[in-house]
């Protein structure tokens, strides 16, 4: 053998060895991390257990505040779904928008017609002045509620009508986290689609599953110290305390800053256990994808550490690896070894997940989980490219520290 052939071999071989114990070092990684998402969805069940079998006696009057910005799918019934509240006590609705003219402002004035006897209040805020136009409505909607008692809500969340005597529970006078009196609350959520393409799904599954098994797992390791920005519970002086409405407004991740702020002065951050229904809309490929993005580049900017070590959390790509190199080798027994360890991994965390959340169509969303699996892969690789996003129509760049840099 001559020693170019024999050089070849050997470089061959060593690559052989790095990428069986990448395969196999991942897929160690994302078992153990499938063990914590299970113990953890398990653990919050048996939190929700408890909690729903207390009284609700915290019932004071709230102000609901809901920014919009143009229509989506199912917009009308996520609205609505405000305005049916099984709630004792007083609550008014607050809309705000950029212009009157808007197409979710038009909506949420027909909805609003169907229900003459709950109060509502419609504002626009015109272009707004902080970098993070979602802030920029909150904090209008916040100065003109009526009550001190805020509870905020994408405009792509749907309630059930027992909601909000749910939610405002975690801020009860008394309720406490680790000793610390809860001053902010806020929901996990299941991924729903109306109507929607395969792509649609994968989304819808990743949030329930991917983002929801993140939260958990955090919660259970070290406690919360973030807010979740779809459905939040707090009083008015929340946002003062934790910096005020402008300077959260140069944040993307307005809630996570919030929630981080609040916990570091030593208050009491909790996740409800009350499970908010997400609408995930059909907007296409590119545009879902460019959505998912962002917010996984914000994650990372958020945290850095826990974001990296995010990588190694995912089960598809480190199994099909694995059968790749076995099956170039010919092990067929050792191939289908990885690609059936990450197969099972997969389903039994999305599972679990969509059991606990209460998920729609679990079977379906379970099988599709591992698709769900590798896009997750492909955004979290993409997240470390630039920060440079598009909302709303305006172009921004996350910097390191997490702000946001209007570019041009």
């Amino acid at each position: 053998m001559s020693f170019a052939s024999l050089s070849h071999l050997t470089g061959t071989g060593l690559l052989s060895r790095i990428l069986f114990w990448i395969a196999a070092l991942g897929s160690l990684t994302a078992l153990i991390f499938c063990g914590m998402a299970v113990v953890a969805a398990l653990r919050f069940a048996a939190r929700r257990r408890c909690v729903l079998q207390r009284e609700k006696l915290f019932t004071p009057p709230l102000s609901l505040l809901k920014p919009l910005h143009g229509a989506e799918p199912g917009l009308e019934k996520s609205i609505e779904s405000f305005f049916q509240q099984d709630y004792p006590a007083p609550y008014e609705i607050i809309f705000c928008a950029r212009h009157q003219d808007d197409a979710g402002i038009q909506i949420a004035y027909e909805v609003a017609q169907r229900y003459p006897d709950r109060p509502v209040r419609f504002y626009a805020c015109g272009e707004p002045l902080y970098p993070n136009p979602k802030m920029f409505s909150l904090a209008v909607m916040s100065e003109a509620a009526t009550y001190p008692h805020l509870i905020t809500s994408d405009a792509d969340a749907r309630m059930s009508p027992n909601a909000l005597l749910h939610c405002i529970q975690s801020i009860a006078p008394g309720h406490t986290v680790n000793g610390k009196q809860v001053v902010l609350g806020s929901c996990l959520y299941v991924g729903h689609v109306d109507q929607g393409s395969l792509f649609t799904w994968l989304d819808a599954v990743g949030k329930s599953v991917e983002m929801g098994s993140g939260v958990l797992i955090a919660d259970m390791l070290s406690g919360t110290d973030f807010a979740l920005g779809v459905t939040m519970i707090l009083e008015k002086q929340a946002f003062i305390d934790a910096g005020g409405y402008k300077d959260l407004g140069h944040y993307w991740a307005e809630d996570f800053v919030l929630g981080n702020r609040l916990a570091e002065q030593g208050k009491g951050v909790e996740m409800s256990t009350h499970v908010i229904k997400l609408v995930v809309a059909d907007q296409g490929v590119v545009r879902s994808f460019r959505d998912q993005l962002r917010w996984m580049q914000s994650t990372r900017r958020s945290r850095p550490a826990g974001h990296f070590g995010t990588g190694l959390t995912f089960a598809m790509p480190f199994g099909l690896i694995g059968f790749l190199l076995e099956a170039s080798l010919g092990n067929w027994c050792a191939a289908w070894v990885f690609l059936g360890i990450a197969l099972v991994n997969r389903w039994l965390q999305a599972f679990t997940m969509l059991r606990v959340l209460g998920a729609e169509r679990i079977v379906f969303q379970t099988l599709i989980y591992p698709l769900r699996d590798l896009l997750g892969f492909v955004i979290w690789c993409c997240s470390y490219l630039p920060a440079d996003t598009s909302y709303h129509g305006t172009q921004f760049r996350i910097m390191p520290d997490g702000r946001l840099k209007a570019d041009g």
